[in-house]
């Protein structure tokens, strides 16, 4: 593996358990290094050991096993493992949930200017296209008070009346999707590298990630369509019955099948949340990413889900501590209007209440387009930590002593291509 932050995918694993790649019970834990190496992780592993740091990184348990490295878990003169080396913003070792939430955190830290210089330049460009067409479609809401005081409309009557809505909000959800497709594929990189504790500029960053940008699209919109039409699929049968006129059996059926649906969706939702950073990651195809993201999370579901579901937490608590006393600003400059449009009284808003608002998105956004893109690209990385033995090629590519001669082995073979 060399220094730059595309990394190619460790190959085909063999069938059976995951965590074991030969379809035998008893594989190693990665956690104390018990048992035989399986066919799919690396044989050779860094100096000392299953999970130790490089040579000198950490002392040397004396022989006999006296003073702190008496008997514990493996008997007389166990000892414990040094700690893991950490040439970035993360020790080369399965991640907890706080490490990998510090290691976005330390991204932007170590980083803050190429971080804070992208998050901000995507998210002024969105933001200020977002409020022009706010300004211009989304604040008249002529169209929907006549469609009020018109009972029955005509379908031309109705395209008329919601034609300005429909036109703001596929501008602002197009522009919104181009900004997250950016900030992805560049904040991306920028980890990669940061966990080999390299610096990266902004230019690096885009030359890297440009040429898999349309992937990268494809990709953000195939899988909310996959999940969209699971949740249509589930809701078909009652939705049938109901056109056919059987009532009682549509309004049992179209509640479940919105719930069953629900339920599946977000299964799949998780099962592929890792295919962006794979994609950027391992410059694959969209199908190739999604079956890398299914693999990865498979027997990790529940872990996977309850970190995505803290970062979701995080990142709208740091979005409403912004956005809150920015939207009081907004009423505030925007007058009287601003408040009777927030309410549903008027039909239009004021330039100073749009454009307060405005900012308070782009602080929010630079703020959480970072941790966003950092916590799936580390929790990537985690997993092929611990299924692929990544630690030693993380290892090998920041230059690390100890790690030059080792050797994935066994078929995974991971390394990286020039980004």
């Amino acid at each position: 593996m060399n220094d730059s932050p595309g990394w190619a995918s460790p190959g085909p694993a063999a069938s059976g358990d995951p965590d074991r790649g030969d379809g035998k019970p008893g594989g190693p834990d990665r956690a104390t290094g018990a048992g035989e190496p399986p066919v799919n992780w690396s044989k050779e592993q860094p100096p000392g050991g299953g999970w130790t740091a490089p040579a000198g990184s950490g002392p040397t348990p004396p022989p006999g096993g006296s003073g702190p490295w008496g008997a514990g878990p493996g008997g007389p003169g166990w000892a414990p493992q040094p700690a893991a080396a950490k040439p970035g913003v993360i020790p080369l070792r399965p991640l907890g949930i706080g490490e990998i939430l510090d290691g976005a955190v330390s991204t932007m830290r170590a980083h803050w200017r190429t971080v804070l210089g992208i998050s901000l330049a995507v998210a002024v460009v969105t933001e200020t296209i977002s409020t022009v067409a706010t300004g211009l479609w989304l604040t008249d809401q002529t169209g929907l008070a006549a469609l009020e005081n018109n009972p029955n409309p005509t379908p031309d009557e109705a395209l008329d009346a919601l034609g300005g809505f429909f036109t703001g909000a596929a501008v602002t959800g197009f522009v919104g999707l181009l900004g997250t497709i950016i900030a992805t594929a560049l904040l991306t990189v920028v980890v990669s590298r940061a966990v080999l504790g390299q610096p990266v500029t902004t230019g690096e960053a885009w030359h890297s990630g440009r040429p898999l940008l349309l992937r990268l699209l494809g990709l953000l919109l195939l899988v909310p369509l996959i999940v969209a039409g699971t949740v249509a699929a589930a809701m078909a049968p009652g939705l049938l019955l109901a056109w056919a006129g059987v009532d009682v059996a549509a309004a049992l059926l179209v509640p479940l099948g919105a719930l069953a649906g629900l339920g599946l969706a977000v299964w799949l939702a998780i099962r592929f949340s890792l295919a962006a950073p794979a994609l950027m990651l391992e410059r694959q195809g969209v199908l190739t990413s999604l079956r890398r993201s299914v693999k990865l999370v498979r027997g990790s579901w529940w872990r996977v889900f309850g970190i995505q579901l803290l970062t979701l937490a995080l990142l709208f608590f740091v979005a409403l501590v912004v956005e809150v006393p920015t939207s009081f600003a907004a009423v505030l400059l925007g007058g009287e209007s601003a408040a009777d449009w927030v309410t549903g009284d008027s039909t239009e808003a004021s330039w100073p209440f749009l454009i307060v608002l405005g900012i308070g998105s782009v602080i929010s956004s630079t703020i959480t387009f970072p941790i966003s893109a950092g916590v799936a690209a580390l929790l990537y990385i985690d997993l092929r930590i611990r299924r692929e033995a990544l630690d030693l090629e993380l290892g090998r590519a920041a230059g690390l002593p100890g790690y030059e001669g080792t050797d994935t082995g066994g078929g995974t073979g991971g390394t990286a291509q020039g980004g």
